[in-house]
């Protein structure tokens, strides 16, 4: 104790103490955690702290347990729990809420069950085993009770009065038997649905405290540590070593390898260097990069991510309802028959046995947790759902439609051609003379540029300050003339520089469906850069393997011009192509469909394709997808492979007949023991082990792993 006041004295504001500690985990206690402690909230918060691997908070006990690879630091631990204000994680609008099951399942109802069942035996005195099973007894009975004021007739009720009757037939073997079942099923129960919680909130990575950023201050670049939250767009991140990084941007310099196995479910760590996206939520393994931060705070992939948990735990599906309401239902059922057991055979113990089995508990359980372990599955594998209605739409899909760009294609420009209308002026000259220029730019145009530059050997053309004219081009001085690198219209109409003498290699070009990216010097066209959209390679596959899995039409749509567009359709055996497509017309399409019958996914990346995703019975957005189109959709690709697109499909297929099954089996059961139960096949003892078994059989089966092939 005098620790302990010595600790509140010297931080009254947030108290904690340590309770009990391990090599590699600690417990603490701490006054400030009530029972409206935002549970989830204040896990994440530890879970952020330097050397915690994961964290739990019991607000019952007020506690909270830290867990680590290695050895604590404890000074530095502790100087960082006292940063928290465990007050301020009190549930409120503007705390997370608490949809987790982040407690550990309670062990004290059995412990106190089975120490009844073992005691009673040992006593000849009837009031004495009374008491010892009354004492056992009594936390059910109080709970039954509760539930019938509070919710009428419910599995609760019968269960309580199932031992209820048992301990006025002076039972006691039945009773503490039926009590100790109860109790263990419920704690499985709980560890069950605990397990699944912890599979999603895994899935939703904490914060990173504070990042390291680069500064310039009196024209030297230093580097200065700031909390994460106060880093903003622009700011240079630098990562190293062993680092998580806190925001979604481009790399502008060094190299590093990076684990990126909890956003997109890699096992291998990739190299990253200047140029490429990064993600939050990756791990730098080896090497040290700085990254320019492009989305911050609550637009990161990681925010993201625990948006779409919470989401997921808010929805229910039509199955799940279902089976909530028939499960209401058949509790009168089984009452009733109690009853009717009891007028036709005049038999307490039939009674008792009778109120044992109820379809509640499986039906309740069981298919929560199938899809929260469904959708924790497809988040490892860098899948998010945005919830189980969203599984249960993609398994009744008949329809897929793709926006061509970023989807079928890797949205990305790749260099094919490059043409010089100088004979002075090589293609490897034009090349570099545009890479030179663009290479401080991370828009697709440029950095498609840049990398078939460096294929051949990338020379550096020196040139004056860049200026880049929005939605335009770009313009410099290289060698006291004025180089313009743009569209047409910029080159153009803007710079006067005359199109007349190439506009019929232009035109062929534009018919085959390529970009072309225009290059002017000293007022004349110097040449154009052709760029094409490739195919993925597995695109035909995957369209293949979706049929396979139950759907019946493939859709593209793109803006695209005719031609080109019914040349990929051809391509990939794709059923029907629209093109030159605007984005209400993509919305169109769909309502359409739908108003003929057809259960429509709509696969997308861009800004415009937000109309169609939110149309579609299920929205898909691709890894490179506009934030809108990510904040829109139902589902949310964390990597850039459209196999993700079957995979999910095959789950969200998966989960729901495994969903069917347990429904069909707890009815089908439940019904057979309900049965033995009434005509006195079964005595309550035995039929409270089945009854407890089907329901701990069907959570096991709901847990496990489903195929995503």
């Amino acid at each position: 104790m005098p620790e302990l006041k010595r600790k509140l004295k010297a931080n009254n504001l947030n108290r904690f103490f340590l309770k009990h500690q391990s090599p590699f985990r600690r417990r603490y206690g701490s006054f400030d955690i009530s029972n409206k402690c935002d549970m989830y909230a204040l896990t994440i918060r530890l879970e952020s702290l330097n050397g915690v691997k994961r964290a739990k908070v019991n607000n019952k006990a007020r506690t909270f347990t830290l867990y680590s690879d290695g050895l604590w630091n404890v000074e530095s631990l502790e100087k960082e729990l006292l940063k928290i204000d465990f007050k301020s994680f009190e549930n409120s609008s503007k705390t997370i809420k608490n949809k987790l099951n982040t407690n550990e399942p309670d062990m004290s109802g059995l412990l106190r069950s089975f120490t009844a069942l073992a005691l009673t035996p040992m006593s000849t005195n009837d009031n004495i085993k009374f008491a010892i099973s009354a004492f056992g007894s009594i936390p059910l009975l109080a709970k039954g009770i509760d539930d019938l004021i509070k919710n009428g007739l419910t599995s609760k009720v019968l269960e309580a009065m199932a031992v209820g009757v048992s301990l006025a037939r002076k039972d006691y073997t039945a009773a503490n038997s039926t009590n100790a079942l109860l109790e263990l099923g419920e704690y499985i129960e709980e560890t069950t649905t605990q397990k699944s919680d912890e599979l999603i909130r895994e899935l939703g990575k904490p914060n990173v405290d504070k990042v390291w950023v680069e500064e310039t201050i009196e024209g030297k670049k230093v580097l200065k540590q700031i909390p994460s939250h106060s880093v903003k767009v622009g700011n240079i991140v630098v990562v190293g070593d062993g680092e998580t990084v806190a925001i979604d941007g481009h790399v502008v310099a060094g190299i590093a390898m990076i684990n990126q196995a909890s956003m997109t479910g890699e096992s291998e760590p990739i190299k990253k260097e200047r140029g490429d996206r990064i993600m939050s939520g990756v791990i730098v393994k080896e090497g040290q990069i700085k990254i320019w931060a492009e989305q911050v705070g609550d637009n990161t992939a990681t925010a993201r991510i625990k948006h779409y948990i919470l989401s997921s735990l808010e929805e229910k599906s039509a199955i799940g309802l279902k089976a909530s309401k028939l499960a209401d239902k058949l509790v009168p059922v089984t009452l009733g028959l109690s009853a009717l057991s009891y007028l036709v055979t005049q038999n307490m113990q039939n009674v008792a046995s009778v109120l044992q089995a109820d379809y509640s508990c499986a039906l309740r359980l069981a298919t929560p947790v199938a899809f929260k372990s469904a959708i924790a599955q497809a988040g490892k594998n860098g899948i998010l759902v945005k919830g189980a209605k969203v599984l249960e739409a993609l398994m009744n899909a008949d329809t897929f439609i793709f926006d061509k760009t970023g989807t079928l294609t890797y949205g990305e420009l790749e260099v094919i051609s490059v043409t010089s209308f100088d004979e002075n002026w090589s293609k490897e000259d034009i090349l570099n003379l545009t890479a030179s220029t663009e290479e401080h730019y991370f828009h697709p145009v440029a950095e498609a540029v840049v990398k078939a530059a460096k294929k051949l050997g990338f020379i550096h053309m020196h040139h004056e300050e860049v200026e880049f004219i929005v939605a335009h081009g770009v313009k410099t001085v290289v060698s006291d003339k004025d180089v313009t690198i743009g569209s047409r219209h910029f080159l153009e109409d803007d710079e006067r520089i005359s199109f007349k003498e190439h506009e019929n290699k232009i035109d062929k070009s534009l018919k085959e469906g390529k970009t072309i990216l225009y290059v002017g010097y000293d007022g004349k066209l110097l040449g154009m850069i052709e760029m094409f959209d490739k195919i993925r390679e597995n695109a035909k596959s995957i369209i293949g393997r979706l049929r396979t899995l139950g759907i019946k039409k493939i859709v593209m749509l793109t803006g695209d011009i005719d031609s080109r567009a019914k040349a990929i359709g051809e391509e990939l055996g794709i059923d029907e192509v629209h093109a030159n497509m605007l984005p209400q017309s993509k919305a169109k399409i769909i309502n359409e469909l739908k108003s003929r019958g057809s259960k429509v996914v709509f696969v997308g990346d861009g800004i415009n394709d937000a109309p169609a995703l939110m149309s579609a019975d299920v929205g898909i957005s691709m890894f490179k997808g506009a934030d809108i189109t990510k904040a829109t959709a139902d589902i949310s690709l964390m990597k850039d492979d459209i196999e993700a697109l079957a995979q999910i499909k095959a789950l969200a297929n998966r989960a729901i007949d495994r969903i069917h099954k347990n429904f069909n089996a707890t009815v089908g059961v439940n019904s057979a023991i309900l049965l033995g139960a009434s005509t006195g096949i079964f005595t309550p003892i035995t039929t409270a082990v089945l009854h407890n078994s089907t329901t701990i059989s069907l959570l096991f089966n709901s847990m496990k792993k489903l195929k995503m092939e």
